[in-house]
């Protein structure tokens, strides 16, 4: 084991209370060795370089640790290369992680690495957000969801909020997000959800600011939401 990655890993990790012993720490750096193999043959990481994969999916996709504490299923919406899914589903193998892609070739990327690392009550669903909102298999049963980077919040919180339980969270994982934030109060009130907190940081051994936005479901989701595929993104509520 590479002990550099191993320390960054640990040491970004300890940043927000996640403790990672060795079991952890090996499962995690296997998970960054079958994505680099798999990125070879298909796109699913711009960033290649070993130290900045670690901080920039892994370290990132732990830090929203700290709000999961009453968590016990999540859905990861538009997760790509399984962040942050597979990192959080590692570090608490107890969580149980749906995660959501809508391109064919990552559900097989996502499939082959669960496999690979034997991981437990996790899976990996070929389906569009709004597909995912509009069926009674997802509807309304996670106790939260969560998306990095997938799109401007008022359309991220017409895609997740349908997936989150009554009383539930959306957690959304972004740069600088002031702007999105001020445009997504019309979103709010019509999904039936409330701004809790927005939390801003900078990635442990980096320079980039990151927000955590965190968002609560207050009541059900009227049923005319998610709209159909590409509405959405085409017409978001604002």
């Amino acid at each position: 084991m590479d002990q550099t990655l191993e320390m960054l890993l640990k040491d970004g990790a300890a940043e927000y209370g996640v403790s990672l012993d060795d079991l952890k720490l090996s499962s995690l750096l296997k998970f960054k060795d079958i994505l680099m193999e798999w990125n070879e043959k298909m796109n699913l990481t711009a960033i290649e370089e070993d130290r900045d994969v670690i901080i920039k999916h892994f370290v990132d996709s732990l830090s929203i640790m700290p709000f999961l504490a009453d968590v016990h299923s999540i859905i990861d919406v538009g997760t790509g290369a399984g962040f942050p899914g597979i990192p959080l589903k590692i570090a608490r193998p107890s969580l149980e992680v749906v995660l959501l892609d809508s391109l064919e070739k990552r559900i097989h990327f996502l499939n082959t690495a669960i496999t690979s690392l034997e991981l437990r009550d996790i899976t990996a669903v070929h389906l569009r957000a709004e597909d995912a909102g509009a069926s009674a298999l997802y509807r309304e049963k996670f106790d939260a969801a969560a998306a990095r980077a997938v799109a401007a919040l008022p359309v991220l919180l017409e895609y997740c909020l349908p997936l989150v339980k009554i009383g539930g969270i959306f957690i959304a994982m972004k740069g600088n997000s002031s702007p999105e934030i001020v445009a997504s109060s019309r979103a709010l009130d019509i999904l039936g959800a409330k701004l809790e907190e927005v939390k801003e940081f900078t990635l442990p051994g980096s320079d980039m600011r990151r927000n955590i936005i965190i968002v609560r479901k207050l009541r059900q989701t009227p049923t005319k939401y998610p709209r159909k595929a590409g509405k959405p993104s085409k017409e978001p509520l604002i």
